[in-house]
């Protein structure tokens, strides 16, 4: 019978992590270089979750070692690699490969620089929230589902909670932190999903930072508490 989420996970949830940062890129790894796909994973994980690359050494290098059977891929019973476009006689090697670097990146302590994401992986790892509010509410069908791009803004916020919408807002300003070019924040927005133009007469890094300000408000005001009687009952701290 199929696997329960909660053994899927012990097993095989980091491998599952390493190998989809490979969807759409050369499994390329040379024993003394790691592909683009694995620096982008090692790059994120170890500014985000270090402790989670030794999971993903020992589950890879398990993995290696008692690849499954057809039968029991069938069944469900094993996690199946998904095709990275080498033979399958390959493949095992290849994940020896990626195990012997993650082991060597921990052990080490190479730890990659911050960067500006080089995949479509590490742009929805880095940006999971602002992926989703561009893939979901500005794909093609966006025109037909909302008047403007305002109204498609407002939608979003009605209909997420307070604080997913303070995680994106969170997430727009870390993107505007990186000063790309602009052809750079055209690609970033085109590789999270967003299928359709910013209004006029906006380009993409002004309606991202438009977007964030109209997202910043939220109607939050600091509490500070009862006058006292240092501010004279008004509320206001003097020197």
């Amino acid at each position: 019978m199929p696997m329960k989420p909660l053994e899927f996970d012990r097993r095989y949830g980091e491998l599952d992590q390493v190998i989809s940062a490979y969807l759409g890129m050369p499994a390329d790894d040379e024993p003394d270089k790691p592909s683009e796909a694995l620096q982008a994973y090692l790059r994120h994980t170890w500014h985000t979750r270090p402790w989670a690359l030794a999971t993903a050494e020992q589950q890879i290098r398990a993995y290696a070692r008692n690849p499954p059977g057809r039968l029991r891929l069938s069944l469900g019973e094993f996690y199946p690699v998904p095709d990275v476009g080498l033979p399958e006689s390959a493949v095992q090697d290849w994940l020896f490969t990626i195990a012997d670097h993650i082991k060597a990146s921990i052990e080490t302590g190479s730890v990659p620089p911050t960067s500006v994401p080089r995949t479509h992986w590490e742009w929805h790892a880095r940006f999971p929230e602002l992926g989703q509010f561009l893939g979901g509410w500005f794909s093609q069908d966006m025109p037909d589902e909302f008047p403007d791009h305002d109204a498609a803004v407002r939608d979003y916020t009605d209909a997420t909670d307070r604080h997913v919408v303070a995680r994106l807002a969170g997430e727009l300003r870390e993107l505007l932190t990186l000063d790309l070019d602009e052809s750079d924040y055209a690609l970033a927005v085109a590789e999270l999903g967003m299928e359709v133009d910013p209004p006029q007469p906006y380009s993409p890094s002004g309606w991202l930072a438009l977007v964030a300000e109209q997202l910043g408000g939220g109607g939050f005001r600091a509490d500070y508490g009862p006058p006292s009687s240092a501010d004279g009952g008004n509320g206001d701290v003097r020197e």
